[in-house]
């Protein structure tokens, strides 16, 4: 439960360059725990989905060192050890939730037939097996939300990060996206990080990071104590 998944030391992230260029990210230090599970507030453009992609290797800082202790190297990190919910909808059309949800597997080399078991055996878990052989155009916004929950958890991942993934459902269809992946995570060392606005979110995670104008405060956990972690 004290395995370090990432550290990172006063890492920034600029987009562009010269008078033109924007710095998402300013020097950023702290870290993600196995068990963690940590909302990352504040307003739309604040700089929580650049963190999330820096945090999930998806983009490399401009500058300061980002590291993976307990997870290896950043090239091996997704799918099985990194699991990511994204904001809009990033099922494949031509797929069926079934194959959207083997897909992470089969990309990794996982045997066809292994694969789809497990994928099954995912959407059972959080609810969805009815809605197997189904295409994304035919899901609701929160079916579609939930699918791409099963595709993040499907290769037992140690860390999941999720940005905004309630952004654009209703809050009813919001709150229970949360709780099938809370449920799913229950009794798990799976580390799980959320970028929300929405404070009903955020005070359902232990552990609150506040961005403000691309600036990190690690923030409070919700019994009071400062939330923030050292950096070795």
């Amino acid at each position: 439960m004290n395995d370090i998944l990432v550290q990172f030391e006063r890492i920034g992230r600029m987009y562009g360059r010269g008078a033109t260029s924007v710095e998402a990210l300013t020097e950023a230090s702290g870290s993600v725990r196995a068990g963690e599970r940590i909302a990352v507030v504040g307003p739309s453009g604040c700089g929580k989905s650049t963190l999330l992609q820096l945090l999930g290797g998806l983009d490399l800082p401009s500058k300061g060192q980002i590291a993976w202790p307990a997870l290896g190297t950043r090239d091996a990190l997704r799918p099985r050890r990194i699991g990511y919910v994204f904001q809009t909808q990033s099922l494949l059309a031509p797929l069926t939730v079934a194959e959207n949800v083997t897909l992470p597997l089969l990309l990794v080399g996982e045997d066809e037939a292994a694969a789809r078991k497990r994928a099954l055996e995912t959407l059972a878990l959080i609810d969805l097996a009815a809605l197997a052989e189904k295409y994304p155009e035919e899901l609701s916004g929160g079916q579609a939300q939930r699918v791409a929950v099963a595709r993040a958890l499907v290769g037992r991942p140690r860390l999941i990060l999720a940005d905004e993934p309630s952004g654009q459902l209703d809050h009813p269809t919001a709150q229970h996206l949360f709780d099938v992946l809370l449920a799913s995570l229950a009794g798990s060392d799976t580390a799980l990080v959320v970028a929300t606005h929405d404070p009903t979110i955020a005070e359902r995670l232990h552990l609150h990071w506040l961005m403000q104008h691309g600036r990190l405060d690690m923030g409070v956990n919700r019994e009071g104590s400062r939330g923030q972690r050292e950096v070795a």
